[in-house]
This record gives C-alpha cells, structure tokens and sequence, in this order.
C-alpha cells in the first residue's frame, strides 16, 4: 500500500450550504451521523494516509476544538490562515510545513464510500511519480449530490483539458496529487485553476477516471437529499 500525506481543505466559508453553516463549518456537517472531516480522516487513513494536514479560517476554533477531541492521537498538523488564501494557496502554503514534495490534496465536501476505495487505491498508486499535478474525474452518470449542466474537464489519454460543448461530462472528484515545483506564482492567494490552465497550456495536468459514484456535498440540496 502507498504511503502519502493529505491535505484537507477546510477554510472555506461554506456560501451554498445556506444557513446551514451560519454557526458551523462545513467540514463538520455531518451524514448518516458522521461528520463530512472525520469521513475523510478514516476513509484515508485506511488505504496508507500517514499524516494529515488541515487548513482552517472561517469558524477554525470549532474545527480545533473538534479534532482535539476526537483526533488527538493522529497525525494532524493544522495550519490556520488568518487571510483566506484561495484553494491554489492554501496548498501552495502548505509546503512551507513539509519537506515533502508531492502531496494530495481533497476537498472537505466529499462523502467517501466502501465502494470509492479500489479508485482511490489506484490513483494514488501513482503519488510518487506525478511530476506536476494528476487530477481524479468522475463520470456525469456517477456524480452524486451537485448537480451541474457542464462537464469540468476533457480528458485524452491522460491528458486534461478544459471542458467543451459536446464532449463528455466529467467532473472533478475533489481528489489530486500536486507536485511542489508547480507552484510558480509569487501571489500567496489565489485558486486551484489558475494553476490548472497554465498545466493544461503546456500538457502538464494529467487525470485519471474513477469507476465507482461519489457524492458531492456541494449545496444544501445535495446535504438535505440524504
């Protein structure tokens, strides 16, 4: 099995929950009477997650307090951000607490299953050998919970590009391996997918399609229907 060190996004303010987040962040939501954040924590540290990174700024004190309770004996580095630094640097910030030069990274609002464990054993398989970024998508008929009319990526053979009309629909697992080197821009806030199309303008984002369904806790919609 793959030993790798994750980062779990959590600093985000949670908007299309509604009035679900006003006093709780979403990470610590919770389905079927587990919180989206622990979910995340035991299903990746089942398949060879040794050490977890957790970034944290709106409504952080609750998550804190949460993982002391709960994780205190886990390997967890949390790292708050006093200025929300975007998703592209949140991760490129979290190099500066590793000597690791390859991470994953997942997004907080995925509810993994039993069923996403083979896809995610597979994918990961290949951590030590992405040299800029390898990105997980999931099929329109497999994508569960937020419901969109357009894809977020093409992809041939392995290679990612942006979606266009008329191709198949895939979305973004929530699921990636970065590599430290491509974070080239000297701004410390700013989103995944600006580093996502200058990979793709050269051929350097690379992808991968799961098998099993996945459920994207992406609105409020999507967390009710459960």
């Amino acid at each position: 099995m793959t030993e790798f060190s994750l980062l779990i996004l959590s600093a985000g303010f949670g908007k299309r929950m509604l009035d679900l987040t006003t006093k709780l962040p979403k990470p610590l939501l919770k389905i079927n009477d587990q919180t989206l954040l622990s979910n995340t924590i035991y299903f990746f540290q089942q398949i060879g997650c040794k050490e977890f990174f957790i970034n944290t700024h709106y409504l952080h004190e609750k998550i804190e307090i949460y993982l002391h309770r709960n994780f205190k004996n886990y390997r967890i580095t949390l790292i708050h951000e006093p200025q929300i630094l975007g998703t592209g640097g949140a991760v490129k910030n979290i190099f500066n607490y590793t000597k690791n030069t390859n991470l994953c990274i997942v997004n907080s609002d995925i509810f993994w299953q039993k069923n996403n464990t083979k896809d995610i054993i597979n994918f990961i398989h290949t951590f030590e050998n992405v040299s800029h970024c390898k990105i997980l998508l999931s099929k329109k008929d497999n994508f569960f919970g937020l419901k969109k009319d357009k894809g977020d990526f093409n992809i041939t053979e392995g290679i990612v590009s942006n979606w266009t009309k008329g191709k198949k629909i895939l979305f973004y697992s929530g699921l990636q391996i970065v590599s430290k080197k491509i974070f080239k821009i000297k701004s410390n806030c700013f989103p995944m997918n600006m580093v996502w199309n200058d990979l793709i303008k050269n051929k350097n984002l690379k992808g991968q399609i799961m098998n099993s369904n996945i459920l994207h806790i992406g609105d409020k919609i999507s967390f009710l229907e459960q």
